[in-house]
């Protein structure tokens, strides 16, 4: 990774990371740290290293075969011909569909009025636009773990994608690990390389996604949407999340979420929390609502329906997570604290954005003076939210 990121990466991926003890270590240290670093050149890293680790764990590939495609299919083109049936792949992480992948979605239904959309990938990220009718849903599971089980969804995938009137838009999906793996003919694939689209700027993904599938499929003005359902009240209520997708460096220390949620109950309306998946988390969002002494309503079951709580939320508050992408594409009033980011073209890259978006960039983890910019961002929302 070091060597990587001084601009020399090494020539021969290192064999030991293929073995299947050695996932975390692949994914979340070499894999996310380059993606989430946002710069071209770690892409061309990227395609190098992994190609040369996908063909040691998969006979008859050739790494640079491997590469030699990748460099031609992440060239923006513009989709050709009326398919029948347009296949746009998940991201498999929930904030990526919705600032992402949902841009897709909303621009093919545009383009292809006649055609079947299908959202290829997880159930749970599907559930996110289930209420709307335009999109289908081809199931593909992806497990997290060791490379050859990340490697596993590959061949449902290519299974799913047979048919020959397609077009395939894949968004930067883990499914393909990236882009790297092959699923159809490349005249019919087209992908957002979004670790590189946008060079040097400081555009948030939404908006890159939106040029992307200008150029792609000639429909401007495209922007994250979700359809989980119906929202549950109508009374005005706040939507909070503290989840950080396994990610501790997206926290603050205690007693930052104690006191975030006794300030937000301090506000007078009630609040929805979502307990998240369980285990370690959903304990610590117990502890730091027992502390705070705030009357709160749990959520405890999928987060598409914490979606849908969001949609109808007066304001919602969480750390970088999906719940503010959600949010953002709702037109919710929201206050996102953002920290734990590897450098600072991340934080541009993810924030979310839209007129009523408070993203509080936190460089250093001050508990107090992170407290008073909410407190001060949930003054200024009062006055210019959308249900004020």
């Amino acid at each position: 990774m070091d060597e990587c990121l001084a601009g020399h990466p090494p020539k021969t991926f290192p064999g030991a990371l293929v073995q299947d003890p050695c996932g975390q270590a692949l994914f979340g240290t070499l894999v996310e740290g380059l993606a989430d670093r946002f710069e071209p050149a770690l892409c061309d890293a990227y395609a190098r290293l992994f190609s040369q680790a996908v063909a040691q764990a998969v006979e008859g590939l050739d790494a640079a075969a491997l590469v030699a495609r990748y460099d031609r299919v992440r060239r923006v083109r513009p989709v050709a011909g009326r398919p029948r049936r347009v296949f746009i792949l998940s991201r498999v992480t929930l904030g990526a569909d919705v600032a992402v992948t949902s841009v897709m979605l909303a621009a093919a239904k545009k383009r292809f009025p006649q055609a079947s959309i299908v959202f290829v990938g997880p159930r749970k990220n599907f559930e996110l636009f289930a209420a709307d009718r335009r999109i289908h849903h081809a199931e593909v599971a992806y497990r997290r773990g060791s490379l050859r089980e990340r490697l596993a969804a590959w061949e449902e995938l290519k299974g799913a994608l047979t048919a020959t009137d397609s077009a395939v838009i894949d968004p930067d999906s883990r499914l393909t690990q990236l882009g790297l793996l092959p699923v159809c003919s490349e005249d019919h694939y087209h992908l957002f390389e979004s670790r590189g689209y946008g060079g040097e700027s400081d555009r948030p993904l939404p908006d890159l996604a939106a040029d992307w599938v200008e150029k792609t499929l000639g429909i401007a003005g495209a922007k994250p949407y979700v359809a989980p359902g119906p929202a549950p009240s109508q009374a005005p209520y706040v939507a909070v999340s503290l989840g950080v997708g396994e990610n501790p460096a997206k926290r603050l220390p205690d007693p930052f979420e104690e006191e975030l949620l006794r300030l937000l109950a301090g506000r007078g309306m009630p609040l929805y929390i979502d307990r998240g998946a369980g285990g370690e988390e959903a304990e610590r969002v117990k502890r730091a609502v027992d502390r705070s002494g705030a009357k709160v309503t749990f959520w405890d079951g999928s987060f598409a329906g914490f979606a849908a709580i969001v949609t109808g939320a007066k304001l919602y508050v969480g750390y970088d997570s999906a719940g503010q992408h959600v949010a953002a594409a709702a037109g919710v009033p929201l206050i996102g604290i953002f920290a734990g980011f590897p450098a600072p073209r991340m934080f541009e890259r993810w924030r979310p954005t839209g007129p009523h978006c408070t993203v509080i960039r936190v460089d250093r983890p001050d508990v107090e003076e992170t407290l008073a910019r909410v407190q001060s961002a949930m003054g200024n929302q009062v006055v210019q939210g959308r249900n004020s």
